[in-house]
C-alpha cells in the first residue's frame, strides 16, 4: 500500500499568554504606533460590548451578540485587509467592522431591529451581519469569483464559527474557492462552543483548519488571542489570494468569554474552571503586557484610553437613541436598485397597515 496524499497544519503564535514573543515579530509589530492602534481598538470593542449588554438588560437594545474574547481575531483581520476588499461577517465581528469604518451607532441601530444600521457610512461594499449560519460563505466565494473575472486586485474575507463549519454551505464555498483558485480568505473563529455544543461533539477532526485540505486549499491555525499573529497570518493569506494563489482557510483559536448572545446563559453548560482559565490568556491582557514590557504603555495611558473610549461610546448611544423611529419603508429601501413588482406591492401593503396603526 502506498500513500497518495499527505498534509499538515501549521500553527502560528507570536505572543504567548504572558505577552512574550515566541518568534521574530513581523515588520508592522516593530512600529509602536501600529500596535497601539490595534490595542486601542481592541479596548474600544471590549468597553462597547459591556455597554451594549447593559443597554439590552435595561430594555434599550434588542438581543445582542457579545464579542468579548474575540477582539484580537477581529481587529487583526481588519488590520490585514485593504479598503477595497469585501467583508462577509457573521454577527459579532465588530472589531473588523469598526476598523473598516462601520460606526458604533450603526451597530446599536442594527441590534435594535432597525435595518438602517446596515446602511454603512463607511465600507459600502461590505455585506451586513449574517445571522443564518454559513450562508455568507457562498456569497463570499461568489464575490471572489466576480473579482477574479473582472481582473480586480481585491479579496473577499468571510467569517464563520466553529459550529458553522458543519454546514453544507461551508463545504460548498470551499469547494468553489478551491476549484477556481478564488481570491478569498475564510476565517474560522473557533471559540470552543457552538452555543452550548463543544467542538469535540461537533467533529472528529483534529483541527478545523484541515477541512480546507479536501477542497484543495491550504489551511492554517493561529492563536486567535494573539493579534500580531492573526494579522501576520491573514496578511500572508490575502497576499497569496491577491497574487492569484487562491483561497486560504485560517482557523483562529480563541474563547468566548461571554454568553453566546444576551438570550443565552453559558453557566448552564460551560465549566467554571474553563472560563477562569480562558481569562488568563485573553487578548487585551496579552498585548498590554507586551506593550508595558517594551515601555510603550502605563497605567496613566490606560486610564486615558478608557476615558476616551467611554466618551466615544456614550456619544454613539446618544446618537442611537436620538434616531427618529423607523418607518415601514425602511424594510424595503435597500434591497433592490429596481424593486420587483411583488416587493413594491408588499411595501404598499405595509404602508397601509402602518397608517392604520395596526
Amino acid at each position: 500500500m502506498s500513500s497518495v496524499a499527505t498534509f499538515h497544519i501549521d500553527h502560528e503564535q507570536l505572543l504567548d499568554a504572558d505577552g512574550r514573543p515566541t518568534a521574530a515579530l513581523p515588520a508592522f509589530a516593530q512600529d509602536a504606533s501600529e500596535l497601539l492602534h490595534l490595542y486601542r481598538l481592541m479596548t474600544l470593542c471590549r468597553l462597547f460590548d459591556a455597554k451594549a449588554i447593559n443597554l439590552q438588560r435595561t430594555g434599550r437594545l434588542g438581543t445582542y451578540a457579545p464579542c468579548t474574547g474575540h477582539e484580537a481575531t477581529h481587529v487583526g483581520v481588519g488590520a490585514a485587509m485593504r479598503p477595497e476588499d469585501a467583508l462577509f461577517p457573521v454577527y459579532r465581528e465588530y472589531g473588523t467592522q469598526l476598523w473598516r469604518g462601520v460606526t458604533l451607532t450603526e451597530i446599536l441601530t442594527y441590534w435594535n431591529g432597525d435595518e438602517r444600521g446596515t446602511h454603512f457610512a463607511g465600507p459600502r461594499q461590505d455585506f451586513p451581519w449574517c445571522v443564518p449560519i454559513a450562508s455568507q460563505m457562498p456569497q463570499a466565494a461568489g464575490a471572489a469569483m466576480a473579482f477574479k473575472l473582472r481582473g480586480e486586485a481585491r479579496c473577499a474575507v468571510a467569517y464563520i464559527g466553529d459550529g458553522g463549519t458543519s454546514q453544507g454551505a461551508f463545504y460548498e464555498a470551499l469547494n468553489m474557492a478551491g476549484a477556481h483558485a478564488l481570491p478569498v480568505v475564510f476565517i474560522i473563529v473557533n471559540n470552543g462552543w457552538a452555543i452550548s455544543v463543544p467542538v469535540a461533539e461537533q467533529t472528529a477532526a483534529q483541527t478545523l483548519a484541515q477541512k480546507a485540505i479536501a477542497a484543495g486549499i491550504p489551511g492554517v491555525q493561529v492563536d486567535g488571542n494573539d493579534v500580531i499573529g492573526v494579522r501576520a497570518v491573514v496578511e500572508r493569506a490575502l497576499a497569496r489570494a491577491r497574487s492569484g494563489g487562491g483561497a486560504t482557510v485560517v482557523e483562529a483559536l480563541t474563547y468566548r468569554l461571554s454568553d453566546h448572545t444576551t438570550a443565552d446563559d453559558a453557566t448552564r453548560y460551560r465549566p467554571a474552571g474553563e472560563l477562569e482559565a480562558a481569562w488568563q490568556r485573553e487578548p487585551l491582557l496579552r498585548l498590554r503586557r507586551y506593550l508595558q514590557a517594551q515601555g510603550q504603555w502605563d497605567e496613566a495611558q490606560e486610564a486615558d484610553l478608557r476615558a476616551d473610549c467611554s466618551a466615544q461610546i456614550e456619544a454613539a448611544v446618544v446618537a442611537y437613541t436620538s434616531l427618529p423611529a423607523p418607518v415601514s419603508d425602511d424594510m424595503f429601501t435597500h434591497l433592490f436598485a429596481h424593486p420587483p413588482a411583488e416587493l413594491a406591492q408588499q411595501q404598499a401593503t405595509a404602508r397601509r397597515y402602518a397608517g392604520s396603526g395596526r
